[in-house]
């Protein structure tokens, strides 16, 4: 006996400020950073019983070492929701944390769970250590010509964008200004305030006598965007990536630190609980691109996103589209004829950061908060290209 597909929505949704690597959160655990925000969503929902949480769905992009053995699960345990929840660590490279909520929001529409939880985590500080356990391509991707680009380095497929799609530097350099100008006015401004949920960050120093003195810091505002960036300076950057090349490290995306999370519930958890809901989540698809153009991987799957959730671009009225590289957005917008204006409103990635798998659940806190401001905001969109060439699109309606 078939179900009938029912809706899933978004009730609430927070993230921690993204810290630069080795910034502010350079001694933070993921596994803490997860904590912190899966404890501070469940709080948004007075009354909620954490009992009925169906699953915990949690993007990570390298999930070894201080992010490893399931992640999701310790965060859980360590945020204090009840044993009965499970949790799931799942891996789409730099589209986890959006995989997440379409993961988390396709079990509520299958009637499998209520109440669900999407989220990302992922420490860029802890890197080193997680890529020195033990990263080994497979010998047989240097046999065929055809997949050598697996193997490519993201910077170099930004090259191959560039220079396929002809986003000149002084293009690229103007889009970082931007993004910075954008973040730092939402900043002054705000705008970041309701979604973030600031983190204390505790050290251990030495004190007098042998003693061990421990200083507090509150973390509330995402340490990336550059006020002082000019084109000036970024025009000074030698590329980093090719000899003759255009992307550079500012304008690329910035490696990163965070954690985010989103809320779910079905109709029958909203009136059970008496929620209003933000959002209702539309749609979700996943396209496969040449490895070596990774970054025009949005230009596929926005197009299916939409068609899914059966809008147009000309309906979405306000889109995060991660800026892995300049050069990819630029080339995506272009292709796609986006309306500039509409795309990362408040700044995107080269100036907020992209902490791999944590980033889409981030990004979606933020457009709940956009939807919050902004009755006229109908539909919103959040899109990325994706390792070893692939993009993808979800679709969100405000309710």
């Amino acid at each position: 006996m078939s179900k009938q597909i029912q809706d899933a929505y978004l009730v609430a949704a927070t993230r921690t400020p993204v810290s630069k690597r080795n910034g502010m959160f350079r001694h933070v655990r993921p596994d803490d950073m997860l904590a912190h925000v899966l404890s501070a969503v469940v709080g948004q929902v007075p009354g909620l019983d954490a009992g009925e949480i169906g699953d915990v769905v949690v993007g990570c992009a390298m999930p070894e070492a201080e992010q490893g053995m399931n992640v999701a699960r310790i965060g859980l345990l360590l945020a204090g929701l009840p044993d009965r929840v499970p949790g799931i660590t799942i891996n789409r490279f730099c589209a986890s944390g959006l995989q997440a909520v379409a993961d988390a929001a396709n079990r509520i529409r299958l009637g499998e769970a209520d109440v669900m939880i999407a989220a990302g985590t992922e420490s860029m500080s802890a890197m080193p250590q997680i890529m020195g356990n033990k990263v080994s391509l497979n010998p047989a991707i240097f046999d065929k010509a055809e997949n050598v680009a697996i193997a490519y380095g993201m910077g170099l497929t930004a090259e191959r964008v560039a220079a396929k799609w002809q986003v000149s530097r002084e293009d690229q350099d103007a889009f970082a200004l931007q993004s910075n100008q954008r973040a730092c006015a939402a900043i002054a401004a705000g705008r970041f305030r309701d979604e973030i949920t600031p983190y204390t960050v505790h050290a251990h120093l030495p004190g007098e006598g042998g003693t061990v003195r421990v200083s507090e810091r509150l973390c509330e505002h995402d340490e990336g965007p550059r006020p002082d960036a000019s084109l000036e300076g970024l025009g000074k950057l030698r590329p980093v990536f090719a000899a003759r090349g255009s992307v550079t490290a500012g304008n690329s995306s910035q490696m990163s630190d965070g954690a985010g999370a989103v809320l779910l519930m079905s109709e029958a958890a909203l009136k059970r609980y008496n929620v209003t809901p933000v959002a209702r989540f539309a749609s979700f698809a996943v396209a496969g691109v040449p490895p070596e153009v990774m970054g025009i991987g949005p230009v596929e799957a926005i197009p299916r996103a939409l068609a899914a959730a059966g809008v147009s671009l000309g309906d979405i009225g306000w889109t995060e589209l991660n800026e892995a590289f300049a050069a990819q957005a630029l080339a995506v917008m272009r292709q796609l004829d986006m309306d500039p204006a509409k795309v990362n409103p408040l700044g995107g990635a080269i100036a907020l950061g992209h902490p791999l798998g944590a980033t889409g659940a981030i990004r979606a806190a933020t457009l709940v908060s956009a939807m919050r401001r902004d009755p006229a905001l109908r539909f919103g969109l959040i899109s990325m290209c994706i390792g070893t060439g692939m993009g993808a699109a979800g679709v969100f309606e405000r309710v």
